[in-house]
């Protein structure tokens, strides 16, 4: 055994080493631990580790990463003691008291032995790396818990060293089928864009741009995916690639989403009898027609954009465009290429095509319903230059048809009227000022300016003259009731004889 002066040497000689040193005798007793041993069981004195290699096992607790219970066997002062040399053993060690505080060393055993092949010493040397597997804890947590598909190949041989469970999702393999498994088993980088270009920044180590691969996998003969390559440090220094994916399945099912839509949209737009066009975004430049409106307008080549018959339809157009965004039943007037001035319904929306913004235009002739309309209304202009034979009700319809009230308000009838509204209108259609027509029905002036601004109102006018057209639209020269038609007069005769 040691001398004393040996032992005082030998620990001179580790009680300055940043490992932590523990010295073992033949007597199972434990003869000096430096203070770096010490700081790594969390205590300040050798007899808080413990006389005896059984103190020792008493205070402490020892289990492998494995987590496995360490038997008499397998305790590394046991191994030591047996003479057996051993490294990089990485155990967890708490106090028996406090298990809440835990510490990680990787042990290794010194076994010093006479020339005759007898131990003269032992001792266990250790590291403290609890801060490495605290961040290898870190980064397993966080690479498990990330939903992106993910593989970490090591660099030193190209084999894969960790992979989560997106990736087992995306590809359809197991862990064990792709853990150990090498780069050239199983191709990361498949029909790669600058797949030569990806290859060499895996074997230098440096960063791939992220570009689309064809993988074979399980789930897939042909998986496209976005793949990229990002250099890490694993905890404990090791070079690795991580690499990351993404699935292109639901970006390809969009794109030919997209393009049968578009194929759609285009044999719609041909095949529509609604001379249709295609505009930029500001409406200046028409990019592409159907055969209506080629049959209508011509050729969308020989002009910039829609034919407008004047320029203030085309300033009208462009402003309520810029102020809405989209156009609705535009009523303006537009050159055929023939020459002729059509009166058209222009509705304006915008859509994108191929990738490309701009207007989708319609336009609706509607010259034949315009001149139909105006026959109408000089027919019953005509008509009602001699109203005499139709009744009330008629007359209101005729007038109705040629001045339809404005849009959300009702229209007023005669019969509407009240019988002081009705005076009012008698008078002013006589030429009557206010002050006349108080004086004929015996009431003061106000309230003869009352019930006009009522009629007013109910008939939608603002002054004396709107009055009287309103009334003479109805075949009222003054508040008399019309005569009954023709037909009405015979039936009447007919009833009297």
């Amino acid at each position: 055994m040691r001398s004393s002066h040996t032992q005082a040497q030998l620990a001179q000689v580790v009680a300055g080493l940043s490992e932590g040193v523990i010295l073992i005798e033949a007597d199972h007793s434990l003869s000096y631990a430096n203070e770096a041993a010490l700081t790594m069981h969390g205590v300040a004195e050798l007899d808080d580790l413990g006389a005896t290699i059984s103190e020792y096992r008493a205070n402490f607790v020892l289990r492998y990463r494995s987590h496995r219970e360490i038997g008499p066997l397998q305790h590394p002062v046991e191994r030591v003691l047996a003479g057996e040399t051993f490294r990089d053993a990485v155990v967890e060690v708490h106090q028996a008291r406090d298990p809440a505080t835990v510490w990680m060393h990787r042990i290794r055993s010194l076994v010093l032995t006479e020339a005759d092949g007898r131990p003269s010493g032992l001792a266990l040397i250790m590291q403290d790396v609890s801060d490495h597997y605290e961040a290898e804890e870190r980064f397993e947590s966080m690479f498990r818990a990330n939903p992106a598909p993910a593989v970490v190949c090591r660099l030193s041989d190209l084999r894969y060293v960790k992979v989560n469970q997106g990736f087992i999702d995306l590809t359809g393999f197991t862990r064990d089928q792709v853990l150990g498994r090498t780069f050239t088993e199983i191709d990361l980088l498949g029909k790669c864009e600058h797949r030569v270009a990806a290859v060499a920044h895996l074997h230098a180590g440096t960063p791939i741009m992220q570009g689309e691969a064809c993988l074979c996998v399980p789930a897939d003969p042909e998986k496209y995916v976005i793949v990229a390559g990002h250099p890490i440090e694993m905890p404990g220094g090791e070079r690795c690639m991580l690499f990351t994916f993404a699935d292109l399945e639901d970006r390809r099912k969009a794109e030919a989403e997209l393009r049968l839509s578009e194929e759609r949209f285009a044999k719609a737009f041909e095949l529509s009898p609604i001379p249709t066009v295609l505009l930029s975004s500001e409406a200046e430049v028409a990019t592409n027609s159907n055969e209506a409106y080629v049959a209508a307008f011509g050729n969308v080549a020989d002009a910039t954009s829609v034919p407008w018959g004047e320029e203030t339809d085309r300033t009208r157009f462009k402003r309520e465009l810029q102020r809405y965004g989209r156009v609705r039943a535009f009523e303006g007037r537009l050159r055929t290429q023939q020459g002729d001035i059509l009166d058209c319904l222009v509705s304006a929306e915008p859509i994108t095509v191929n990738g490309s913004s701009g207007l989708l235009c319609a336009v609706q002739d509607i010259s034949s319903r315009k001149r139909t309309e105006a026959e109408l209304i000089s027919a019953i202009e005509a008509v009602m230059a001699d109203a005499s034979w139709f009744s009330h009700g008629v007359i209101e319809k005729l007038a109705l048809l040629r001045n339809p009230p404005r849009l959300g308000k009702a229209p007023t009838s005669v019969e509407k009227l009240t019988v002081r509204e009705s005076d009012m209108l008698e008078g002013i259609c006589r030429g009557a000022t206010d002050e006349e027509i108080a004086a004929e029905l015996g009431v003061s002036l106000s309230t003869v300016r009352n019930h006009v601004t009522r009629l007013y109102r109910k008939i939608g006018v603002n002054r004396r003259s709107a009055v009287v057209v309103w009334a003479r639209e109805r075949g009222l020269g003054g508040i008399k009731p019309a005569k009954p038609l023709r037909s009405q007069k015979l039936g009447q005769k007919h009833q009297a004889d």
